[in-house]
């Protein structure tokens, strides 16, 4: 049997949905849908270069590649690839097609330096540390269990301090660009990100077919949100947290759990029955938040850097 790597096609169903399929199969606590993947490429700024990989054996796709420059990194050369081969298709060779793959297009394109997430096996160490990844910082996935599980009490809305959903922003979406973009500079990373393009962030993030506006819940001071816990669902029973932060004027004062504790009630009345989220295994006061509302680590992933050249 032959393992092919080639580009994604995203006007090709079969590839859409044998790119989610794999990514499900491989990373079962991160939302994926086919419609999620065509969105990905369509919107992903150009200055990113993307390029989705396919691996595909015998006309059967079994391992995928995300690969792209970082742009929003103010730094220039970064780059990302990040590799995925179904459980039950390894040892094929797909893994270090997709890699090789990757490296090639990211010099070709400037990259000159490399990030690549891995599971935290030992097969997954050893693997990238063959093609000179030296190890870095580590994540943890966490599941909730909401169709059995118990969820702490709704705690009381302070005074002075409104909830509101992302729907109600739908006119006027600026306020929570300007919250995300405040606050994605202190999540952990070995990038420095920063949100300065207002309409990529429309087409990325709030045109993003995952999220779900009803659930992404706001904590709102003289009318605009000062803290967010923002919700991604898949229509299949599944909500991931995409983003939880507090303006730095208004830390301290329990909001942020205050909006994800009441969005995790309402996605259980509207049926969702688990709930996955993310942290930086460094992040103690969101691991303590997730702890108390009853979620548990299902999983680690590490974050490989190469430089090239």
């Amino acid at each position: 049997m032959t393992v092919l790597v080639r580009p994604l096609r995203p006007d090709v169903p079969a590839d859409t949905e044998g790119f989610a399929r794999v990514r499900r199969l491989a990373l079962p606590y991160v939302l994926f849908t086919p419609e999620s993947v065509r969105h990905t490429v369509a919107r992903t700024h150009p200055d990113a270069r993307f390029r989705p990989l396919v691996a595909e054996e015998d006309g059967e796709i079994i391992g995928t590649a995300q690969v792209h420059l970082i742009p929003e990194s103010p730094d220039p050369g970064q780059g990302a690839l990040n590799v995925y081969v179904r459980p039950d298709r390894t040892r094929r060779g797909a893994g270090r097609l997709l890699v090789r793959a990757a490296e090639e297009y990211l010099a070709e394109v400037g990259a000159t330096k490399l990030f690549a997430w891995a599971l935290d096996e030992p097969d997954n160490q050893a693997f990238a540390e063959r093609r000179g990844y030296r190890r870095g910082r580590s994540a943890h996935f966490l599941r909730l269990d909401l169709a059995h599980g118990t969820l702490p009490p709704l705690p009381e809305v302070p005074p002075g301090v409104e909830l509101r959903t992302a729907a109600d922003f739908a006119d006027d979406p600026r306020p929570l660009f300007e919250l995300d973009a405040e606050t994605v500079l202190d999540e952990p990373s070995d990038v420095d990100y920063e949100f300065t393009d207002y309409d990529a962030w429309l087409a990325q993030s709030w045109h993003h077919p995952l999220l779900d506006r009803e659930l992404t819940t706001a904590a709102c001071v003289d009318g605009r949100p000062v803290a967010f816990s923002v919700a991604y669902t898949d229509g299949d029973g599944r909500y991931s947290t995409a983003m939880t932060g507090t303006a730095r004027a208004h830390r301290g004062r329990g909001l942020a759990k205050l909006a994800k504790t009441h969005s995790l009630h309402r996605a259980r009345a509207a049926g969702v029955t688990e709930a996955f989220t993310g942290n930086d295994t460094g992040n103690a006061p969101m691991i303590a938040i997730n702890t108390w509302l009853g979620y548990e680590v299902c999983a680690t992933e590490v974050r490989y850097v190469r430089e090239l050249g």
